[in-house]
């Protein structure tokens, strides 16, 4: 019974290493893989950096219509092209030339200062800045309206302050800003756009590269095989855990290190928020490729054609990244989208890994994300067992039932041939009567 056993480990280490190197040996000599596990996930951070790499928009170029034409409103617009969002590009006369500079795109949005806009200020009463924006990019908006805000807080403390009739510096402070304020960006210092989707979008990348590499994986081994079957006839396929568990030591091998240059060099090359441990951050990395690489191994057992997971899973990239809660805001997300996101190991991935690269937290603080893609792991790894188990019985019936119908077949020939060659021996033996 002993000896039993150990001639079974025996035979299912063997089995197992063979599976996984010949997994790695598919992977490196295929190169559509290749692409996708190695070039993709080491040229596309570095190109979603350097896009986002200026992190906010400054001199955002704006077009002028000053009608009041005074001291106070060129006063107001030299205070508004001081900042550094807004540059101003053209003084037009009308309405009518200014949204022409926007449909040229000279422009990406317009200040009107009204006519009567020193005359009420000087009576004491208030006035108003129009201001209008191309909406088909927000940060115009968002550069625009601080631009603006600013020129009119200041504006606006010198006038209360002129007007207060104040004898010491401590009032006319005290007057100009009765409730003094500061703005402090919790975990994006630089209010910058990279340090906000860059990190979600380097997780997602991990998720999309192994879908795409094991999908492609998946259907070179059905298309290499007479029989369109994802399973190789071979006596190491034989386990059910050692092909699993072979095959996801591959993947894992593999993306062990090109997780590390993702969520680790990148972030550091680029300077982007990074104050969480490395220590949690690996803690987190293992459950999420875990996630990944069964949940990979779930969809390659639909896949047919290497290029049928390119059509299917590359334009979920975008909506993945919108119902993940940090593109637009997960409160806002309908219910049954979060749902769907629930499905996917990049909805865990991205805000654990946000709350603790960006916000500094630990395994501990994020407990639903770890819970959830331990989960997601264990489902998939289960799923996966699954879906290859059934690929193996249907396989070897279906080698069953076409090595029945060649026998059927051959034994049919015999007879043929045994027959054809008994009937002319028969009449010759009978001859002319």
């Amino acid at each position: 019974m002993r000896q039993k056993f150990a001639d079974y480990w025996k035979q299912a280490s063997a089995d197992w290493n063979y599976i996984f190197r010949n997994e790695l040996r598919n992977i490196f000599k295929d190169q559509g893989i290749l692409i996708f596990f190695f070039l993709v996930p080491l040229a596309y951070p570095l190109l979603y950096s350097f896009i986002y790499t200026n992190e906010v928009v400054r001199e955002v170029p704006v077009a002028v219509v000053d009608d009041s034409r005074s001291t106070t409103s060129r006063e107001y617009l030299r205070n508004v092209d001081a900042t550094p969002d807004v540059r101003i590009a053209a003084h037009c006369k009308d309405m009518d030339e200014a949204k022409a500079t926007i449909r040229r795109r000279d422009t990406y949005g317009i200040i009107h200062v009204p006519d009567d806009f020193s005359k009420r200020l000087a009576r004491g009463e208030q006035t108003q800045v129009s201001i209008y924006t191309d909406m088909s990019g927000l940060l115009y908006y968002k550069a625009l309206l601080v631009a603006n805000t600013e020129a009119s807080l200041v504006m606006n403390a010198r006038i209360k302050t002129a007007l207060a009739g104040n004898t010491t510096a401590e009032q006319d402070r005290v007057t100009a800003y009765p409730i003094a304020y500061e703005s402090v960006s919790l975990y994006n210092p630089q209010d910058g756009f990279a340090t906000f989707l860059i990190p979600a979008v380097l997780v997602l990348i991990i998720q999309q590269t192994l879908l795409l590499g094991v999908g492609i994986a998946a259907g070179t081994a059905r298309e290499g095989n007479r029989f369109r079957e994802l399973m190789p006839v071979d006596r190491h396929y034989t386990g059910l855990l050692r092909i699993v568990l072979g095959k996801g030591a591959a993947y894992l091998l593999v993306y062990l290190p090109i997780s590390v240059y993702v969520l680790g060099v990148v972030p550091h090359l680029f300077r982007l928020n990074q104050i969480g441990s490395p220590g949690q951050l690996a803690l987190f990395a293992v459950p999420y490729l875990l996630a990944c690489i069964f949940f990979a191994m779930s969809v390659s057992l639909v896949l047919r054609h290497r290029e049928t997971c390119i059509m299917v899973i590359v334009f979920t990239s975008l909506p993945l990244l919108f119902i993940s809660g940090v593109s637009w805001p997960g409160a806002a997300v309908p219910d049954f989208w979060k749902a769907v996101s629930c499905l996917f190991p990049s909805t865990p991935g991205i805000n654990g890994f946000l709350k603790i690269n960006n916000m500094g937290g630990t395994v501990q603080d994020l407990s639903f994300e770890w819970h959830a893609l331990w989960t997601q792991a264990v489902v998939y790894f289960f799923l996966t067992c699954w879906g290859y188990r059934h690929a193996i019985v249907a396989s070897r019936r279906r080698y069953i039932a076409r090595y029945r119908r060649l026998r059927a077949r051959h034994i049919a020939s015999a007879q043929s041939r045994t027959m054809n060659g008994t009937l002319p021996d028969e009449a010759a033996a009978a001859g002319p009567q």
